[in-house]
């Protein structure tokens, strides 16, 4: 598959793709203020590659981008895999933001990427007939990147792949009441320290659901402190729940992650709908 160098040339090269997209000016040239996000792109992808080279390239491989915003990720990940590579892909991008996806659907007309599909909705909330085989996130802020885990077990997803981006909803819980409150009484020790526990408990919560998970940097924390991505690979046969290690660590530090409430509650037709 592609390396990171490569997948930058490509993309440098692509027939005015990162101009459509937003990331480089009328000259073609890469924008300034686009730089932090087209290293992160491009690593998050030399990442993606290695996972879909193990997938059926046979049959139409179905990513989810959850908290899509403009769409970047997805825009580069199908002009990769239809014009370079000759895979078959389809594309569906979630988000809240009407006009985002407005925007999406605008920038999909013009490239001519009939498939690619964006709707606007919470991910958790998000349905579809189709078999999704790959659910991405990438800097989906606070919760919202525990959605996209959520609704990548529920939909049985082959890989889950997210880039977290904060960790608010811990980081206001560990300041006391626990163990190592000698550290996170400190206010930057803490903020440093919710990152660690916020992304550890959502990979134990993957593999008490049935996932291997490792860990990896899409680029140098030079480049981005938001760097870490967790990568998920559906364990085949192993359905049964075991959130054991889960459970110990979150009661360790005396948090409520929410990560648990969204995987075990759905909202539908506006009540709440117990689907464990």
């Amino acid at each position: 598959m592609l390396s990171k160098s490569e997948i930058r040339d490509i993309l440098r090269d692509g027939q005015g793709l990162i101009k459509y997209i937003g990331m480089s000016g009328h000259d073609g040239l890469l924008k300034k203020d686009m730089e932090k996000k087209f290293n992160e792109i491009t690593g998050f992808c030399e990442n993606i590659l290695k996972v879909v080279k193990n997938l059926d390239r046979t049959k139409e491989i179905v990513f989810l981008e959850c908290s899509c915003g403009k769409s970047y990720l997805s825009f580069v990940l199908n002009y990769i895999f239809t014009v370079e590579l000759g895979v078959k892909a389809f594309f569906v991008g979630v988000d809240t933001n009407r006009d985002l996806i407005q925007k999406c659907d605008e920038t999909r007309s013009i490239l001519g990427f009939s498939n690619m599909v964006f709707q606007h909705a919470r991910t958790i909330d998000f349905e579809t007939d189709r078999t999704v085989d790959v659910v991405l996130a990438l800097h989906a802020c606070d919760t919202a990147t525990d959605e996209a885990i959520a609704r990548g077990i529920k939909l049985d997803a082959k890989h889950i792949m997210v880039v977290p981006c904060c960790q608010g909803q811990v980081r206001s819980q560990i300041k006391k009441r626990h163990l190592l409150s000698g550290i996170t009484q400190f206010g930057l020790l803490r903020y440093k320290f919710a990152n660690i526990l916020t992304d550890a408990l959502r990979s134990q919560f993957l593999l008490g659901s049935g996932y291997f998970v490792e860990l990896f940097e899409i680029v140098s924390p030079k480049q981005s402190p938001k760097n870490i991505l967790i990568s998920a690979r559906k364990i085949k046969n192993k359905n049964k729940r075991n959130l054991e290690e889960y459970y110990e660590l979150s009661n360790m530090f005396n948090t409520s992650f929410g990560l648990h409430n969204l995987l075990f509650e759905h909202r539908m037709n506006g009540s709440l709908v117990n689907m464990s």
